[in-house]
């Protein structure tokens, strides 16, 4: 190892020369050249740009990979060089788990058949995923990386040449300043004023031609945004077919489930009337509750002849447990004495009685009872 003793040191007297002239400039002890105000604004533009490329583009890592340790793997690879291996995603590995389980419970049976079909969708899924992974990494993360890693890194280095210039401008300038002084105590012309003279023009010279340089590396910031712009653009249609690929997949597994038997598919949720005293009303997802969705047909009136001939709805007593409070999905108009008029969205209390017809039950409104549909209402826990 070729080890240079004087380089070392002279590096080392440069480095204390400089952390001297920092601190007298800080103090208000020497002079300062000031870059001119459009450098100054160009090198403030520079600045914010790298910050808010450098935000975006970490946060875009952890959107398209939130697993950090993926992350970190991956970097390890970018670093080395080498090709990132392949990732399962999670949808894939989901749909391959629910697909082996289908196998478990038997591909016959109606689970099994179901996890099958919505295993397959899933990998769908994961495979419109990895396509996405891939077109944002390719147009959107690699410019702002190369930039990060590229094109900043030169102007970060132009820029710290400037600053040494700067300094050394700054250095002769005192020089000479200090030359002068002793030329004036001594009376004569001195070769010292001379040689400060000729330093400071040689120093103005490095110190224009390095500002130049730097100014119009970054100039090219506007050329960055253009093309970051453009990425931008590339990274939201991406998106964008990423969700209407999953949004038709969806799509298509819906389809296929509801053109199963709905025997396959019974409601687990379904409430025994005769059993727990209160009907099931409709699930708040269900299509009667969508913006114009049309109220379902009214009931039948009970046939039930024990119904008729006993139940007196001024003689109903709530019971002490069982009773719901049910939101009112249509308006609904009584059919006689014993029913009870309904508005959407009000919200009564509802019960019922043995004998009852599970279509009906007895709602309460204040001092107001009467029988209503269960169709027209929802529920509530």
């Amino acid at each position: 190892m070729d080890f240079n003793v004087k380089k070392l040191a002279s590096d080392a007297g440069v480095f204390f020369t400089r952390a001297v002239q920092y601190t007298e400039e800080k103090l208000g002890q020497a002079e300062k050249t000031e870059l001119d105000a459009h450098l100054e604004n160009l090198i403030a533009r520079a600045d914010c740009t790298k910050n808010w490329t450098e935000k975006i583009f970490r946060q875009t890592e952890v959107l398209l990979q939130p697993n950090p340790s993926a992350r970190i793997e991956e970097f390890f690879y970018e670093k080395l060089d080498r090709k990132i291996p392949s990732r399962i995603t999670n949808a894939e590995l989901l749909g391959q788990y629910m697909q082996d389980a289908a196998k478990e419970f038997g591909a016959g049976t109606p689970y099994g058949s179901t996890l099958i079909t919505v295993g397959e969708f899933q990998r769908r899924l994961g495979g419109a995923e990895r396509e996405f992974l891939q077109m944002s990494a390719i147009n959107f993360l690699t410019p702002l990386r190369n930039f990060l890693e590229g094109d900043w890194k030169t102007i970060s280095k132009e820029r710290r040449l400037l600053e040494n210039r700067r300094l050394d401008l700054d250095v002769c300038k005192a020089r000479l300043k200090k030359a002068k002084l002793a030329e004036a105590k001594a009376a004569l012309w001195s070769e010292e004023v001379d040689k400060a003279e000729h330093e400071l023009r040689v120093a103005q010279t490095e110190f224009d031609r390095q500002a130049e340089v730097t100014r119009l590396l970054l100039e090219g910031i506007s050329s960055t945004h253009v093309n970051h712009l453009r990425c931008l653009h590339e990274f939201v249609e991406a998106q964008a077919a990423y969700y209407t690929q999953c949004h038709k997949h969806m799509q298509d597994l819906q389809k296929e489930l509801s053109s199963a038997s709905g025997d396959t598919f019974p409601n687990a949720f379904a409430v025994n009337a005769s059993t727990s005293g209160v009907s099931a009303g409709p699930s708040p997802l269900s299509a009667a509750t969508l913006p114009g969705a049309s109220p379902p047909s009214r009931p039948p009136n009970p046939s039930n002849a024990l119904e008729s001939s006993t139940l007196k709805i001024e003689e109903v007593k709530p019971p002490s447990t069982g009773t719901r409070k049910a939101k009112v999905l249509y308006d609904y108009d009584a059919a006689d004495t014993s029913e009870l008029s309904l508005l959407a969205d009000e919200l009564i209390t509802v019960y019922t009685v043995p004998g009852m017809d599970p279509d009906w039950l007895i709602g309460e409104r204040g001092n107001l009872k009467g029988k209503v549909p269960v169709t027209y209402l929802e529920l509530l826990s």
